[in-house]
């Protein structure tokens, strides 16, 4: 949802050698994935760069789509353009599996990455129609409606990268599924600033109405304990689906652990937003997490999620 919006306030990547080492150019299409992933996508890039060798030029091709997808939203000034580029994107896929993609930097590496691991077309599929049913620009009605565009984004991402990783495993998928509505639930709270600084509001509201809470009262930064309470309720939703993921822990292949590395992010913003009593708008929310490359390493090294 704020990819484009988050991804530029992390700032440059200190793990040069790393990427060197990927055995990834700086420069053709491979670099194109890697440098909008950088800038756009800081923390997927650095999970990216913790997978395998072999697998990492395909998930830099798989986020690198994501984003494109995220930053559609929030670059067009009216729907129907935001639908054209939609419509792009959905016959790039088809091109893609007729083994004809455009002359498109994203494009030609999706290309490789389908080939290589014969990746799942509805996936991707699914992928750009929740993207498009989102230009719509409505708060989610429900939590349950959140979860559901995360479970058709985030988890699909996921389930691609589990591809990607030659991983087919029942526990696996279940985990994901977990994962990305929790990283769903997450984004939407950290871009709750910045949509509101645009003049838009976008979290459930189902939990806003039981806390007798309006709209208004975000784009104001009111800081109430009904408000404060909504984040709460919301926050603990993306908690919970982090718990049940792991609730899969000893079942779960070990290879399939490094796909699921967004979780250290995902936890430190809710460890954050709990130490800040749930104000969604406090300074330390917005800053960059300059020690994330390295609790990344850790957890790949100790392998856990």
């Amino acid at each position: 949802m704020a990819v484009s919006a988050l991804g530029s306030a992390w700032g440059p990547l200190r793990l040069g050698s790393v990427a060197a080492a990927s055995g990834l150019g700086a420069s053709g299409t491979d670099g194109y994935c890697m440098e909008l992933l950088r800038k756009r996508d800081y923390e997927g890039y650095l999970c990216s760069l913790l997978l395998p060798a072999e697998s990492r030029s395909s998930a830099f091709a798989l986020r690198a789509f994501n984003v494109e997808l995220a930053q559609v939203k929030d670059s067009v000034s009216e729907k129907t353009i935001g639908l054209m580029r939609m419509q792009f994107w959905r016959k790039t896929v088809d091109d893609i599996y007729c083994d004809n993609p455009p002359h498109q930097p994203v494009a030609i590496e999706l290309w490789k990455a389908v080939k290589r691991h014969n990746l799942t077309k509805r996936w991707l599929m699914k992928i750009i129609d929740e993207r498009e049913k989102n230009l719509d620009d409505k708060a989610y009605r429900n939590i349950q409606e959140l979860e559901s565009y995360a479970e058709n984004t985030q988890s699909s991402l996921l389930y691609l990268t589990l591809e990607i990783l030659g991983i087919k495993d029942l526990h696996a998928d279940h985990a994901a599924s977990h994962i990305g509505k929790a990283q769903g639930i997450v984004t939407c709270l950290r871009a709750t600033p910045y949509h509101g600084s645009r003049r838009r509001v976008f979290l459930p509201m189902d939990i806003c109405m039981l806390h007798g809470v309006s709209q208004e009262d975000f784009l104001r930064k009111n800081q109430d304990k009904n408000v404060r309470d909504v984040v709460y309720d919301i926050a603990s939703q993306a908690h919970l689906h982090l718990k049940h993921a792991r609730s899969f822990h000893k079942s779960v292949p070990v290879k399939a652990f490094p796909a699921f590395l967004q979780t250290v992010a995902l936890e430190d913003y809710l460890k954050k937003i709990q130490q800040v009593d749930f104000d969604i708008f406090h300074p330390s929310l917005q800053q960059k997490n300059t020690l994330l490359p390295l609790s990344l390493y850790i957890r790949s090294w100790r392998k856990r999620y």
